[in-house]
């Protein structure tokens, strides 16, 4: 299986080629804005180091949030144009989800005999606001909540009593909060946060779990936002008054 996977939900913007079990191509680069601008390059990069054409792949997949309201929507509409171009299946990965399967020490798919014993991960990501992105996994990396966004305070008090994995650029906000814990906790990389490598990996792994050993077909990934909009309707519905 041959897939081309970007992220542009968070702080960094990266491409990356999947090709029949390892990652042959990728490009990564920290930035805080200019994804728009740095996306498809980064995919020709990848490609042309890769040396594949779209007729060579079997697949795209994006990330799909929480992350950055422009930066998804600049990832989205990149993948969903390729897709509409190309005729690929595309399919969308979870910022969170991404980072739990990074950082448990078990197999990305489920049915792990150990993951009954294993500790739960919280993955927590920075939002550039007072709150956090979290969810809970269990550890075969199954998600047991909802993706939601809380302050450290909020998020300390819905952590279980069972030992944890914490994993993401936002655990050292939660420091302070799980300070009296017991020492139950298992630290996982605190700078870990999406990348397209990861993104390749898992939708490969999950598509060749498929019904047909291949890619599933479906309806474009949806952005995941969990923030409410900013926006709101102007009085009057912006009509001057007198």
């Amino acid at each position: 299986m041959r897939l081309l996977a970007m992220d542009t939900a968070s702080n960094c913007c990266s491409a990356a080629i999947w090709s029949e079990g390892a990652i042959v191509a990728a490009r990564h680069q920290p930035m805080t804005r200019g994804h728009a601008e740095a996306i498809m390059p980064m995919i020709q990069d990848v490609m042309k180091e890769a040396g594949y054409g779209f007729d060579d792949l079997d697949g795209l997949a994006v990330t799909v949030g929480p992350g950055s309201f422009t930066g998804l929507r600049t990832g989205l509409a990149t993948a969903r144009g390729l897709a509409l171009a190309t005729g690929l299946p595309l399919g969308g990965v979870g910022t969170l989800e991404i980072v739990a399967h990074e950082a448990l020490p078990y197999p990305v798919l489920s049915g792990n005999a150990q993951a009954a014993d294993g500790p739960r991960c919280l993955v927590a990501l920075e939002t550039r606001r007072a709150d956090l992105y979290v969810q809970l996994f269990s550890s075969d990396a199954t998600a047991l909540d909802e993706p939601a966004a809380l302050r450290p305070e909020a998020v300390a008090a819905m952590l279980p009593a069972t030992p944890l994995v914490l994993a993401g650029n936002g655990v050292h906000r939660l420091t302070e909060w799980i300070s009296g814990r017991g020492g139950k906790d298992v630290f996982a990389n605190e700078a870990m946060a999406p990348d397209a490598r990861a993104v390749a990996s898992l939708m490969a792994r999950r598509w060749s779990a498929g019904p047909a050993g291949g890619p599933i077909p479906g309806l474009p990934p949806s952005p995941i936002y969990v923030h409410p909009p900013e926006a709101t309707i102007p009085v009057a519905q912006g009509r001057l008054r007198p």
